[in-house]
């Protein structure tokens, strides 16, 4: 009741004592029709009558206040403001301000990613004389993708480079399995029953014609939560880049590692010893008793019990870019050597435990299309157009074939 007396007494000092006894509804009629000609100055008007007509508008003004403040007071208790989603959020956010080095980490990840696939896809281009198919796409849940696919071409059988942004929502039992590993995902044992995710990354595949030249496979990406009030929740970075000859040359191997190796030493000297292990034991056909490749680096769930957010983003991006300087001298080396046909049919069996491994063990593939509005021919990008499946196929004993399958059943320190 105390805050409906301010605007009783505007009410009273708006109204002529003349016209609180009156009825309300026939004099605005009347008075609203001459409005115009009653403003002070009009030609033939006294000050003290036109002044009657304004009086009276101004008290409808506050009658109409009088009856808003419940109404939204009414409102606001039964029906709170709707608060715009993470996405759309972001996308006003990116609109507004653009994005730069003050805007939040899922915004310059996704922007860098970005710049990233443009730069590799230019860089294949030029290897193989070819143009990628471009395809952009959106999720209803929110974010998209661009994905870029090079198929049949001169080089490379299929090669594919894809930036995804995904916007969406965990419920609480995923929340509650994801804590396994990031205590931080939820404060205290009282877990919301959902909560707002971001998850932004680059994806490549390259697979080449000849069986000399070995298929390479990288991803880098990040993942967010956010808290109920809107803020940053949990956060970490993943990624890593491998490769898988179907013909080993030691040099292309040395030359891989060193390379990564190099990133990893620029910002933490455990980093290589340690990602290149995980690398080795993720990318692991358990099954087959082998490895899918001659490894790489390979690390997930980098967040603050690892370093700061500042420095995992800069050493992501110094990987990333490392991709271009290390892959595009191997495959030019390789691309034009001669081959026999029995060696096109052993890439083609190598290439049938790349799939396995894919489709049975990776974590990723089983990510992405477990997510709502999954996108299935981004996800299966990384299949070859063509692989093999013979019947208890062995190698010859002291091949080179052979060989390759002892480095990938006991994994090698190449630096």
């Amino acid at each position: 009741m105390a805050s409906r007396r301010p605007v009783l007494r505007i009410f009273a000092q708006c109204t002529p004592r003349s016209q609180l006894t009156r009825p309300l509804l026939p004099n605005h009629a009347r008075s609203s029709r001459r409005a115009l000609s009653s403003f002070p100055n009009a030609p033939g008007r006294n000050s003290s009558r036109s002044s009657a007509p304004l009086t009276t508008y101004l008290g409808w003004s506050a009658l109409a206040l009088l009856a808003a403040v419940p109404l939204a007071y009414k409102m606001a208790i039964d029906e709170p403001l709707k608060m715009d989603t993470l996405a759309e959020r972001d996308e006003k956010l990116k609109a507004e301000k653009g994005v730069s080095d003050l805007s939040p980490m899922r915004l310059r990840m996704e922007k860098f990613t970005k710049e990233q696939q443009r730069a590799i896809v230019r860089a294949l281009e030029e290897v193989d004389g070819t143009k990628f198919q471009v395809d952009e796409w959106q999720r209803k849940e929110g974010g998209g993708g661009i994905t870029c696919v090079l198929q049949d071409g001169k080089v490379f059988e299929k090669a594919g480079v894809g930036v995804s942004v995904v916007y969406g929502t965990l419920p609480k039992p995923a929340i509650l399995k994801m804590r396994a590993n990031h205590k931080n995902l939820a404060d205290g044992e009282d877990v919301p029953e959902s909560l707002e995710f971001f998850a932004a990354g680059l994806s490549l595949i390259v697979h080449p014609k000849n069986p000399m030249a070995p298929t390479v496979h990288l991803n880098y990406r990040y993942f967010e939560t956010t808290n109920p009030d809107g803020s940053s929740g949990a956060w970490w970075f993943g990624g890593g880049c491998d490769l898988t000859p179907s013909y080993l040359f030691d040099e292309d191997a040395i030359q891989f590692h060193r390379s990564l190796k190099d990133v990893c030493d620029k910002h933490d000297k455990d980093y290589y010893p340690r990602f290149k292990k995980w690398c080795d034991e993720y990318f692991y056909n358990k099954h087959r008793g082998e490895s899918r490749g001659i490894g790489g680096i390979f690390f997930d769930d980098l967040d603050e019990t690892v370093s700061d957010r500042e420095n995992l983003f800069a050493f992501v991006q110094d990987a990333l870019k490392s991709f271009i300087p290390t892959y595009v001298p191997i495959v030019n080396k390789r691309k034009d050597m001669a081959f026999t046909e029995k060696e096109k049919e052993w890439q083609q069996i190598r290439r049938g435990k790349y799939v396995e491994f894919n489709l049975v063990h990776d974590r990723g593939t089983a990510f992405g299309l477990n997510t709502p509005g999954a996108r299935v021919e981004s996800i299966l990008m990384s299949m070859p157009l063509t692989a093999s499946w013979k019947y208890m196929y062995e190698p010859e004993p002291k091949s080179r074939e052979a060989r390759l399958v002892e480095v990938l059943q006991h994994p090698k320190e190449w630096v």
